[in-house]
C-alpha cells in the first residue's frame, strides 16, 4: 500500500473567490499526484512530502512560499518543517528571501545538529546551502495587506477572525516500507508582527510523526501550538485509526474555538482529515486512486 494526503490550508471560505478555490483544488491534486509518483518509484515518504509541499509553495494561490501572506510591515516571513517516524526533524522560522522554505528545513534536518533555525540565522544558513535570494512577495498579497489595514482587521481581535485566511500547506505520506513522514510550510497570518513564529515550525504543534503515524495541522497557529495539536492526535493513534483520531482531536479544538484543520496517516496506512473551519483544500492518493474535496 502507498498513500499520500495533502492540504492547502484551513480558513475562511471568504478568503478565496470561487475561481481561486478551483485553482486550489487543481494544485492540491497536482501535489498529491506528484508526491505519489515519488512513492511509486520507490521513494521514501519524506521525499514524497517534500515534493508535494514544494509544488504548493511554488503556486501563488497558497499562503506558503511564493504568495505568502505579508507581515504588518509588508514583508514575507515563512515557517516550514518536516519530520519522520524515526524522530528526525528540521525546521525554519521567520525566514525571508528564499523560494522554498521546506527545502531549507530539509537541509536543517539533514546537514545540521539542530532542529530549528530562525530569522537571520536561517537566511544565512540558506545562503551557505546555496539557496539563491528570491522574493516571494506577490501583488495579490500586497493588495490583501492594504485591504487588511483599511478594514482594521487583525488576528488580535477575535470578532474579526472570520475574515482571515490561515493557509498553511502540508503533506503526509506512507511508503512501501510502511514508513510515514510529514511536512508543512506557511507564510503565517496576514498582518502578523515581524518575528512571529507559528505552529508550522514547531515540533508537536504543526507537525508530528512517530511509530504510530504522522499528522500536520493548519489554522490559527497560536491555538494549535497551545493544544500541541499534531502530537496529541498522533498519540491517539495507539488506540484509534487516523480518521477517528483527527475527529476526536478537532472536537476538542472546536470546544475552545480553535480554527484549524488536520490531515494524517497512521502506520497501517489509514488516512484521516478534518477541519473546524469553513474551508480546507485537500486531496489524497492511495493505491493509485485520487480523491479530493
Amino acid at each position: 500500500m502507498l498513500a499520500i494526503i495533502v492540504h492547502g490550508g484551513a480558513g475562511s471560505s471568504k478568503a478565496l473567490t470561487p475561481e481561486e478555490q478551483e485553482i486550489a483544488r487543481k494544485v492540491v491534486r497536482k501535489a498529491a499526484e506528484a508526491g505519489y509518483l515519488v512513492l511509486g518509484k520507490g521513494g521514501k515518504a519524506i521525499d514524497a512530502v517534500v515534493e508535494a509541499v514544494r509544488i504548493m509553495e511554488d503556486d501563488p494561490i497558497f499562503n506558503a512560499g511564493t504568495g505568502s501572506a505579508l507581515t504588518i510591515n509588508g514583508e514575507v516571513e515563512m515557517d516550514a518543517s518536516l519530520m519522520t517516524m524515526e524522530g528526525h526533524f528540521g525546521a525554519v522560522g521567520a525566514i525571508k528571501d528564499v523560494k522554498n522554505p521546506i527545502l531549507v528545513a530539509q537541509k536543517v534536518m539533514g546537514e545540521t545538529d539542530h532542529l530549528l533555525l530562525v530569522g537571520e540565522g536561517a537566511i544565512k544558513f540558506a545562503r551557505y546551502m546555496k539557496f539563491e535570494k528570491y522574493s516571494p512577495i506577490t501583488k495579490r498579497q500586497q493588495e490583501k495587506l492594504t485591504q487588511f489595514k483599511e478594514k482594521g482587521e487583525s488576528q488580535y481581535f477575535p470578532k474579526l477572525q472570520k475574515y482571515l485566511n490561515y493557509g498553511t500547506v502540508g503533506a503526509v505520506a506512507f511508503d512501501r516500507h510502511q514508513q510515514v513522514a510529514v511536512a508543512n510550510s506557511s507564510g503565517g497570518i496576514r498582518g502578523k508582527l515581524p518575528g512571529r513564529v507559528g505552529d508550522s515550525a514547531l515540533l508537536g504543534a504543526g507537525v508530528y510523526a512517530s511509530v504510530l503515524g504522522a499528522v500536520t495541522a493548519t489554522g490559527h497557529g497560536e491555538c494549535i501550538t497551545k493544544l500541541f495539536l499534531s502530537k496529541i492526535t498522533v498519540d491517539m493513534m495507539e488506540i484509534h485509526d487516523a480518521q477517528t483520531t483527527i475527529e476526536l482531536a478537532l472536537k476538542e479544538a472546536k470546544k475552545i474555538g480553535c480554527a484549524c484543520g488536520a490531515i494524517g496517516i497512521d502506520t497501517k496506512g489509514n488516512i484521516g482529515f478534518g477541519k473546524t473551519t469553513e474551508y480546507m483544500a485537500w486531496a489524497y492518493v492511495r493505491d493509485n486512486a485520487l480523491v479530493s474535496f
